[in-house]
């Protein structure tokens, strides 16, 4: 077997412990740094604190190819290509904070013989800065590579092993050969660029998708109000070649970690630049909107929401994650407590990290001991075990009969046999009672 280059993950985040994780099943050994020391603590104990499919059978595969640490001098000094995945979160003005960044560039000894590989997002033009700031510190043999990561969140293991497409962005140099050669064994296009388009690969990736988002939820909205079924219409768009049919998936919106922070990066990005990106200004406020509708949705159904008692059906932005960063569930159930509800919830995985950004809001066990006295259920996280309960069941154990599936991910027709009332997300011939199609489907699952 060839023997394969040690490496350093410094940043055991997402990205960094799925990259970290992927890069030792191709059989590197692989140098994790992080700055926090419980954590390290952790996983050199074997407990991955993240809840990601397959990541954590995969570290427990290879814990003897990753090694864990909160110095730094141990990645530098077992490998020469050093890729950092740390935070980039947004600040108050919407500029990325590029302090975890800075921390790890000044940490780095004068060197020609190691490079940075950022994975991390990072506006574009970072590189060239980081460039610069290695030479004013009398580093400048130290290379850089820009290479985006585009890992989803709950297929971040199968997205590693298997990506859709690879981005080096580099000088033309060994470090940005050494990146290429570190991917070759998983056969995908490559992408061989400059720094700064690279860069902008990922925001402007992330920016369009999240424009499909909340293009397919304006049409759902003109659905509402024409008697169309934006399912049917998502699918016939689909079928274009030139559209295709992902992220076409009408809803309350979107979260996570990526497309909030990079829509508003690309958008700050553009206005520090001098140019006004309208059109994200537009992404941004149908999204807000978006969930603003589910409030009015249950105001209509419920005529007012004072002393109502709501159900969210699933918290963490998306399925097959815990992540809650920018997830719909905190703005509604922050909106609905303010108009005088209160606020239950289930969430079969995303609970822990919930209890602490929403105190307010009780927490059930089950999806049944959620609805128990509900006046209204919201299905907000579109998780598999959702589409399988017993809807005769949940009617009986609810006090009102409102169904909002914020994902058009439930099936209607079973539903409403149970009695309830069935609101979805631009399919108006479900928003009044006996009113619905025989010749509608329900929709397919999420995939």
């Amino acid at each position: 077997m060839t023997t394969r280059e040690p490496i350093g993950v410094i940043g055991t985040g997402y990205v960094g412990l799925v990259s970290a994780a992927g890069f030792a099943e191709l059989g590197h050994e692989v140098w994790c740094i992080d700055v926090d020391a419980e954590k390290v603590a952790r996983l050199r104990a074997g407990e991955v604190p993240i809840w990601e499919p397959g990541l954590g059978e995969l570290v427990e595969r290879h814990r003897g190819r990753l090694h864990f640490s909160t110095d730094i001098a141990d990645a530098l000094g077992h490998a020469r290509l050093l890729f950092v995945a740390v935070g980039t979160p947004p600040t108050y003005s919407g500029d990325a904070d590029l302090s975890a960044v800075r921390a790890v560039v000044n940490a780095m000894s004068p060197s020609d013989r190691h490079a940075l590989v950022m994975k991390s997002t990072v506006p574009v033009g970072t590189g060239r800065h980081i460039q610069r700031l290695f030479k004013e510190q009398g580093k400048g043999e130290f290379r850089y590579v820009s290479c985006p990561e585009f890992l989803k969140e709950g297929s971040a293991v199968a997205d590693f092993l298997g990506p859709d497409r690879v981005v080096v962005g580099d000088d033309g140099d060994w470090a940005g050969d050494a990146v290429v050669g570190l991917y070759a064994p998983l056969g995908a296009p490559l992408v061989r660029t400059d720094i700064a388009s690279a860069e902008m690969v990922k925001l402007a990736a992330n920016a369009f998708l999240a424009t499909k988002i909340s293009f397919i939820n304006e049409i759902a909205n003109v659905c509402e109000e024409t008697g169309a079924d934006v399912l049917e219409v998502a699918r016939g768009m689909g079928l274009d070649e030139r559209i295709g049919p992902k992220f076409l998936r009408a809803g309350i919106g979107f979260g996570g970690s990526c497309f909030p922070k990079d829509v508003s990066a690309l958008k700050q990005l553009a206005g520090n630049s001098g140019y006004h990106f309208q059109l994200l200004n537009s992404v941004i406020e149908v999204n807000e909107l978006q969930k603003r509708r589910v409030i009015g949705k249950l105001q209509k159904h419920l005529g007012g929401l004072v002393g109502k008692r709501i159900a969210l059906f699933g918290l963490a932005f998306k399925p097959n994650t815990d992540d809650m960063r920018e997830a719909s569930s905190l703005v509604l159930s922050a909106r609905l407590q303010a108009d005088g509800a209160s606020v239950v919830a289930f969430d079969p995985v995303a609970e822990d990290e919930a209890r602490r950004l929403l105190p307010n809001v009780d927490f059930a066990d089950t999806e049944l001991g959620a609805v128990d006295g509900a006046d209204a259920v919201v299905l907000v996280t579109e998780w598999p075990q959702f589409r399988e309960l017993d809807w005769v069941e949940v009617a009986a154990r609810m006090a009102g009969t409102t169904v909002i599936d914020g994902r058009n991910a439930l099936d209607p027709e079973a539903v409403r046999a149970a009695g309830l009332a069935y609101e979805a997300v631009g399919r108006a011939q479900y928003t009044a009672a006996g009113s619905s199609s025989p010749t509608r489907r329900a929709p397919a699952p999420v995939t």
